[in-house]
């Protein structure tokens, strides 16, 4: 399979890297968001406390829900941002977008704790 790369974004400090805090969440509910043909709306657990997190992966699997269960990596210490009368708490990590392929969950090799932290 051949894929357009996106380019390089540009050089950050290992500091700024370090602002960034992804962790591990289970999925463990994905619903439709009201009035958009690009949004769901997941219920994400990251062990001490669970969050709601919107992503717009609605047009790019058949069935959404396929995902609940499933843990992935998350942006957690995002600004909460309102969507579609909706409020999101994170960021969901996924691969592909940027290259105009059908993204896929970036996902840990084997089941680990939720909330442990990527990097």
């Amino acid at each position: 399979m051949t894929i357009n790369l996106a380019p390089v974004k540009p050089t950050i400090s290992h500091d700024e890297l370090d602002k960034i805090d992804i962790r591990v969440g289970t999925i463990e509910l994905v619903e439709e968001v009201i009035g958009s043909n690009k949004l769901i709306k997941m219920v994400v657990n990251f062990g001490d406390h669970k969050r709601q997190i919107l992503a717009g992966m609605k047009q790019e699997r058949e069935n959404p829900k396929e995902i609940e269960g499933k843990q992935a990596l998350f942006v957690i210490n995002l600004e909460p941002r309102k969507m579609m009368g909706e409020v999101s708490e994170g960021m969901l990590f996924d691969i592909g977008y940027a290259n105009g392929i059908v993204p896929v969950l970036s996902v840990p090799e084997r089941r680990v704790p939720n909330g442990a932290r990527a990097g």
